[in-house]
């Protein structure tokens, strides 16, 4: 439903934190705004037996003792401890939140605390045998999102040698996907494609949002701890995944295009409006909301598949083709020719013979030697994704205007000279250019000279890179590495971009001077958490205004609950921030409209540490479930201010900050 001018009732909160009444049908929350009732995911459990119960809750009890004495240990123990964590928390959370979806599920919790007890014994031994082990394996790591430890699996070929492969599998849609279920997966199944020389790994990616958001930061963690583990080569690197998995191939490889050494998405859905239909069954959809969809609409970044070989599958009868037919148009004008497998005679499924056919393809891309020197045409409509990973040696810092497109394009140019075009750029990056002459390479930005030479080691400052900006006068060196505080490479909004990133609940110890708005956050506040937990399977990090530390601000982003009346951190920032509070109201800039009677949800620079973002009434503002992923994108923008009405609330205004966050 569109969210501008509509009022929307409010339930009354009487659950404690601690449980999801998912049958009865709770309203889904995004970031406060209540919108139909709709059962929250996963589905409620089965019941098991009283007896089974008892048991399983003291092997658990048992083992989270063990691991409580692993987290203070040293050595082994002190760094592998999160293999033993995720191995409790599957069983613990079933038991918790009663999350047993399959009658067999009992025995597979009894397996996995049995795998927990044997590893802690190890540890406790010195020892950690499954980080050698070949074939199947569970692990886990520390999100540095939320502080979470999250589950992963690796399948480690038998012709694995260090300095090989890394293929990464995502997973298809399964609303009972729990870490349960998920690890009990890893360990019996090696999924659809597991080349005797990679590493396989499969990411859990926070349950059923299509790897984005918090689950995209899962992705590129669980990489990053596999290389680290196994010693993979990052230069060949695949990915790969069908249905839901297929929709974050899509999504991965247009916005990472640095990272892969191939791609192969299979079904899935490239993007929202035409998948799923929606400006149909709701034309009034906020203009906001649409705008928010490129940034993770693949089609919009279809320009940056020019840097990845890629190879898409489908079944010749799925729906789910719709993907590559809308990813096909978009990449024809750009130029590209997508190529295309189709299992005939299939639904939504590899077909075995195309399947052989696919995995062969992507073996002779990884065993073939990268372009000498490749040239650039790189997009990008938010700085959260600057271009600049793996062989990307350009790199966007700031935009004349977030979510239209912006350009990089670069050629080679005789031998010792490059030409950059840009679009809508206002700063960029270059970095250590392949193949560089001696003395560097001479560059022609938009037709003009610019003065010294960069590439290998000349000119580069000491993090590898070397900033450019436009002026009035055309383009120079800056004499800066920092941009300011503008909108910048992971400062640039919206509300739900600060929950990619290690992130601060910090709650009020005070009263607002309304009694309705202690109300209006304490409910949204604690829907938010709820909702968390549910859809991102973790419990984030909280604190009360008065025990934030200046590591605090320094670490992490904060989001904060109240006004500056009720919650003090936020009292410390006003005036400071580009929306402000009188006693007439809400007033978003500092000649903008007042907003009686109202709250305001936002994002911004922390004026306490402007390398971080302050959130201000919202937790992430999309629905837990909306009966598709497609449909899990950013239902606000920059800021918005509410209107409380009627026990209700309404979106009286929103929009997004300009580029200096004004």
């Amino acid at each position: 439903m569109g969210l501008g001018g509509q009022v929307l009732g409010m339930a009354t909160w009487k659950c404690s934190l601690g449980r999801v009444l998912r049958w009865m049908g709770l309203l889904a929350w995004m970031g406060g705004i209540a919108v139909e009732a709709r059962p929250l995911v996963p589905p409620q459990g089965l019941e098991i037996g009283s007896e089974e119960r008892r048991a399983l809750r003291l092997e658990t009890d048992r083992l989270g003792d063990e691991l409580k004495r692993l987290k203070s240990g040293t050595g082994l123990a002190a760094e592998w401890w999160p293999d033993v964590a995720v191995l409790h928390k599957a069983v613990d959370w079933a038991l918790r939140f009663d999350e047993f979806q399959h009658t067999n599920e009992v025995v597979q919790a009894q397996r996995i605390l049995k795998l927990g007890l044997d590893r802690a014994a190890q540890l406790r031994e010195g020892r950690a045998d499954w980080l050698t082990a070949t074939g199947r394996v569970v692990r886990g790591f520390v999100s540095r999102v939320d502080g979470s430890v999250q589950p992963y699996g690796v399948v480690v070929g038998e012709g694995y040698r260090k300095g090989g492969r890394l293929d990464v599998w995502l997973h298809g849609r399964d609303d009972k996907l729990t870490e349960l279920r998920f690890v009990q997966d890893r360990l019996r199944s090696s999924g659809e494609f597991a080349p005797a020389d990679a590493v396989v790994v499969h990411p859990y990616g926070r349950y059923c949002n299509a790897f984005k958001f918090a689950g995209e930061t899962d992705v590129l963690e669980a990489m990053e701890e596999a290389r680290r583990v196994y010693g993979a080569d990052p230069g060949r690197m695949a990915i790969r995944g069908f249905s839901m998995g297929g929709a974050g191939v899509w999504h991965l490889a247009a916005h990472h295009p640095g990272l892969w050494r191939a791609a192969a998405p299979g079904a899935g859905f490239a993007e929202t409006a035409e998948y799923t239909g929606v400006l149909t069954k709701e034309p009034a959809l906020p203009s906001w909301e649409r705008r928010l969809w490129r940034w993770y609409d693949a089609t919009e970044w279809a320009a940056n598949l020019r840097q990845v070989p890629l190879l898409a599958y489908s079944g010749e009868k799925d729906r789910q083709i719709q993907a590559a037919r809308v990813m096909e148009r978009a990449m024809q004008a750009e130029g590209l020719k997508l190529e295309h497998l189709i299992g005939p005679g299939v639904e939504h499924r590899y077909e075995p013979g195309v399947k052989k056919e696919l995995a062969r393809r992507m073996d002779e891309w990884m065993q073939s030697a990268l372009p000498a020197w490749p040239e650039l045409d790189l997009i990008c409509h938010t700085l959260r994704y600057p271009a600049a990973v793996g062989g990307i040696w350009l790199r966007f810092e700031a935009l004349e205007s977030h979510w239209e497109p912006s350009r990089l394009k670069a050629r080679r140019m005789g031998e010792n000279r490059i030409a950059i075009q840009t679009q809508g750029v206002r700063s960029f990056s270059v970095g250590n250019i392949p193949d560089a002459p001696t003395g560097g390479w001479v560059l022609e930005v938009d037709g003009q000279t610019v003065g010294g030479r960069v590439g290998g080691s000349a000119g580069l400052n000491e993090d590898g890179w070397r900033r450019l900006e436009r002026t009035g006068r055309g383009w120079r060196w800056a004499r800066e590495v920092e941009l300011g505080e503008g909108k910048r490479r992971g400062l640039q909004g919206p509300i739900d971009d600060a929950f990619l990133d290690p992130f601060l609940v910090v709650v009020p110890s005070g009263k607002s001077r309304r009694a309705e708005v202690d109300a209006w956050v304490k409910e949204s506040l604690e829907r938010f958490l709820t909702d968390w937990r549910a859809q991102f399977r973790g419990e984030p990090r909280v604190r009360r205004d008065v025990e934030v530390s200046a590591d605090d601000l320094e670490r992490y982003h904060v989001v904060v609950w109240g006004d500056p009346d009720s919650n003090r951190l936020l009292g410390r920032m006003r005036g400071r921030l580009p929306v402000r509070w009188d006693r007439r109201g809400i007033r978003v800039g500092k000649t903008g409209e007042v907003t009686e009677g109202g709250v305001a949800s936002f994002i911004a620079l922390n004026p306490l540490n402007p390398d971080r973002y302050v959130v201000v009434n919202s937790g992430h503002t999309f629905a837990a479930w909306d009966g598709t992923n497609a449909r899990q994108t950013p239902r606000l923008p920059d800021w918005a201010v509410w209107v409380l009405d009627g026990g209700g609330a309404r979106v009286a205004r929103a929009g997004f900050f300009g580029e200096d966050w004004k």
